[in-house]
């Protein structure tokens, strides 16, 4: 905090609220973050990972309602739940939930993350559309970040900023959405619609706001590349600038040199080097293979050596990448995809990405996934589909029946068959269930998993394909008294 250090003299940063720190810039962060993303390796390479690593091809939801405060057996919860799973997967699993029309629920998460992470936030709308060949009338309408902001570009206000209408408590009540993208192509009917967030009878939420609060009152998100745009941008110049010398070092160069420096004349005198269509005229001279040139008096050669590729990029590049995954929570070995370390290294670093992962698939399954199941199961038993007495009426039934577990891709193994063993250990010990341990292996349902195996075992059985085992002998019910019932006694060696 010293105002006379020389080393922190010009560094005299101001105290603003989180909203007058990011709001003016926010724009050119989310264009410099969709340009990297676009055009930088690095930077589309630690989207898609996690995007892969957090959604995959799928995420799916096991429902675990409440069946002790809704009285219910476990049976007709289990039947419930299955019921609930098979709508769901049904809604989940066709492109008719988008209004658009073209990707299903799994596609709409990696789109909400991979904009989130890209721009920051991303809205989404939950309207009510019934078409032919669709069961169901709930959609999806994702809102990209862009086109929420104050309308007609006024200024930010205490009760409007970003495009975000605050009450006194610091809670949204609208959002001004443009019906355009500022950047499409025309640049006519440039018009705003007010979307209120909240049904005014019936509470319900209008608008889903997908983003990361960092500081208290921020009302918008902030692009995951913020604190390395600068890095990254550097280091993708530096590459193309390498990779430029390096191709421009595989031309052998050189220079003619006279004693009055008035450049190649001598060359004037010279054929061209045999090429297709060369004459006497050209002045495109090239070095030709095992070519003998002659030069004129007072000139010599010199060769240019650029010295690439350059033997220190790798390093550097690596210790600049380093500080750019601790930045984005991806270690260097996973930010690159390149393990040369040792296993425990290598598992180190999946582990530890890992946590980042889970962090943001919480993250995604609260802020997107779930909201929309509410409104999925609340639909399905306003239609009758499924039967929940006081879904509709109480807000403590609805919970109960909504409650609900997302789970995705597993994270992988490097040695199965020890982490098979770790496994099951766990299990015997107590410290976790097999339900659990299939989730985490390879993201399957243990209900599924236990009745195929029951079938490929009787399978087997009835195929020939495993002994019969004989049932063991029956004990005797009363003490032998007569010594010649007793079984033979073995002989001894």
């Amino acid at each position: 905090g010293s105002k006379s250090r020389r080393s922190l003299s010009t560094f005299k940063p101001l105290e603003m609220s989180a909203d007058a720190a990011l709001l003016p810039d926010l724009a050119v962060m989310r264009d410099r973050s969709s340009d990297l993303v676009r055009n930088s390796p690095l930077a589309a390479g630690a989207i898609n990972t996690v995007c892969t690593s957090v959604v995959g091809p799928w995420i799916k939801v096991k429902s675990n309602i409440d069946r002790e405060f809704l009285d219910l057996t476990a049976e007709e919860a289990e039947a419930w739940e299955s019921g609930a799973e098979f709508l769901w997967n049904m809604f989940a699993d066709s492109p008719e939930c988008d209004t658009t029309r073209t990707q299903n629920f799994h596609g709409l998460c990696d789109l909400v993350l991979r904009s989130a992470l890209e721009s920051g936030d991303v809205f989404s709308m939950l309207p009510f559309i019934e078409r032919r060949g669709s069961p169901f009338g709930l959609k999806v309408t994702l809102i990209e970040s862009a086109r929420v902001c104050n309308e007609g570009w006024k200024m930010d206000t205490i009760d409007r900023a970003g495009g975000v209408h605050i009450d006194a408590h610091g809670a949204p009540t609208a959002y001004d959405i443009l019906k355009i993208h500022p950047g499409a192509v025309t640049l006519k009917n440039r018009e705003w619609i007010t979307v209120q967030a909240f049904g005014a009878d019936s509470g319900r939420r209008n608008v889903l706001h997908h983003f990361t609060r960092l500081r208290p009152g921020q009302n918008r998100g902030v692009p995951y590349f913020t604190p390395v745009i600068e890095a990254l941008k550097t280091i993708s110049d530096y590459t193309e600038g390498e990779l430029m010398a390096a191709v421009v070092s595989g031309f052998f160069t050189v220079f003619i040199k006279n004693k009055d420096g008035s450049g190649a004349e001598g060359l004037a005198s010279m054929s061209p080097t045999s090429e297709v269509g060369g004459s006497a005229s050209d002045t495109d001279y090239k070095l030709g293979n095992g070519a003998i040139i002659g030069l004129a008096d007072g000139e010599e050669i010199d060769t240019a050596n650029p010295g690439r590729p350059n033997t220190a990029f790798g390093e550097f590049v690596r210790a600049i990448a380093e500080q750019i995954g601790v930045a984005l929570e991806l270690p260097y070995e996973v930010l690159v995809k390149h393990f040369t370390a040792s296993y425990s290294a290598a598992r180190a670093a999946l582990l530890e990405a890992w946590r980042f992962y889970r962090k943001k698939r919480a993250w995604l399954a609260s802020s997107f996934c779930q909201p929309v199941y509410e409104e999925f199961l609340m639909e399905c038993v306003a239609r009758g589909l499924l039967r929940a007495p006081g879904f509709l009426d109480d807000p403590y039934v609805r919970r109960a029946y909504c409650l609900a577990t997302w789970y995705g891709v597993p994270m992988g193994h490097i040695q199965p068959a020890q982490e098979a063993n770790a496994a099951q250990t766990r299990i015997e010990k107590g410290i976790t269930n097999l339900e659990q341990e299939i989730a985490d292996y390879n993201g399957g349902d243990w209900e599924d998993t236990h009745a195929q195996a029951v079938r490929e075992k009787q399978a087997r059985k009835d195929g020939g394909l495993e002994p019969v085992v004989a049932p063991a002998p029956a004990m005797p019910s009363r003490p032998m008294n007569n010594p010649a019932d007793a079984p033979d006694k073995p002989e001894e060696n």
